[in-house]
């Protein structure tokens, strides 16, 4: 009898995050009260499209979108597998979140931030949110 195998895990290979939903601060999973703990940097914008799944949000990357609001922080791989793990990449594998790479103008500088874009079948006939700004529109924040 053979014992299943836990697919093994891969970092991005990146030092930031952009967060946009729960894990920025305030949020249902916020990012500073995990660990290893993360670095604020600073307050920023992604271009793209924020998408309301009711107790958390999902955003497409879209050249012809508007600006998400959101923050970007310095993480370790080892709070990468902690979101992993929050975003359900990893070790579940679920399908709803990609990790994606993304150039992001922080504090006076474009930085390259990973971010958990949500796959589009998960928000096909749902109505883009405007503004897009999570900690703004919801009520599901501790």
């Amino acid at each position: 009898m053979t014992t299943p195998s836990v697919p093994l895990y891969m970092p991005s290979g990146l030092e930031h995050v952009f967060v946009y939903g729960t894990l920025r601060q305030g949020g249902s999973n916020d990012i500073t009260r995990l660990q290893p703990p993360a670095v604020f940097i600073g307050n920023a914008e992604v271009t793209g499209r924020l998408y309301d799944l009711g107790t958390y949000p999902g955003m497409l990357l879209d050249p012809l979108g508007g600006p998400v609001k959101g923050e970007v922080y310095r993480i370790t791989p080892g709070l990468e597998q902690v979101l992993d793990g929050i975003e359900e990449l990893y070790p579940q594998r679920r399908d709803e979140y990609v990790k994606r790479r993304v150039e992001v103008w922080v504090a006076g500088s474009q930085l390259p931030c990973l971010v958990y874009e949500i796959n589009p079948r998960y928000v096909e006939g749902l109505t883009e949110m405007r503004p897009a700004d999570w900690m703004a529109r919801t009520t599901f924040c501790t």
